[in-house]
């Protein structure tokens, strides 16, 4: 009998597990032996947090990142036919801004059955915290780095969300999150609003909106903290 493919969520960092991932999809995990990850180390450790009980060296772990080609995604799943199976993310939930998002394409092409599961995603937790439009929303993933660049990408998600009344979501390397935010500030009309939503979960995590201009004279640490930013300009 085919198996099921899991989406199975993970933690944001050092939050406690029963605060964002339900008590039923914890019993559930410890039933899974066969798991399609990001990175087999974190995965260990994550299911090891799951149930401190479960049995490392009886489960079968298959690597997935960017590189992955579907030839190898399609050997992964082999074993599917006689086995369930989960995707596990590095943070969060499967297939959002990750790569599994892969293994679902195929998996359906392929007529297996998907079950997500319940848990923490930074990108809907921080839109729901910002005050923005949450019927029209992008997550745009990372910014350029290049100063040309980034400027006019900045100007193109103010000037989209003007016109769709879209809320625009993205993203940056840890380091650079200062940096960013100090460029969304010189960038942006005075009056577009920003939020900034760090550490989501954790006991550290920070939500605000503000225009641009406040931003400026009340930079807060960010550096290094998972971090996500949204933007919102009315017409």
């Amino acid at each position: 009998m085919k198996g099921k493919l899991y989406l199975i969520p993970t933690t944001l960092g050092d939050s406690g597990l029963d605060a964002v991932i339900p008590k039923d999809i914890q019993e559930l995990i410890p039933s899974i032996k066969h798991f399609i990850v990001e990175n087999i180390r974190t995965a260990r450790r994550y299911l090891k947090k799951v149930d401190r009980n479960i049995d490392i060296e009886e489960l079968s772990f298959y690597e997935l990142n960017k590189h992955s080609s579907p030839a190898a995604i399609s050997d992964y799943l082999k074993a599917i036919e006689e086995y369930d199976m989960g995707i596990i993310s590095e943070a969060g939930c499967p297939g959002v801004a990750d790569p599994g998002a892969d293994v679902v394409k195929l998996a359906h092409e392929k007529n297996i059955r998907i079950i997500p599961l319940v848990g923490p995603s930074s990108i809907l937790l921080s839109l729901m915290a910002s005050g923005f439009n949450g019927q029209s929303f992008a997550f745009n993933g990372y910014i350029p780095i290049k100063e040309g660049e980034r400027a006019k990408k900045i100007k193109q998600l103010e000037n989209r969300s003007v016109s769709e009344n879209q809320t625009q979501i993205f993203i940056e390397a840890p380091y650079r999150n200062m940096k960013l935010l100090e460029d969304l500030t010189q960038q942006c009309s005075a009056g577009t609003k920003i939020c900034v939503a760090v550490d989501i979960t954790l006991e550290t995590e920070f939500i605000k909106t503000l225009p641009a201009k406040q931003w400026k004279s009340q930079m807060p640490e960010l550096h290094k903290r998972p971090t996500i930013f949204l933007l919102h300009k009315d017409k």
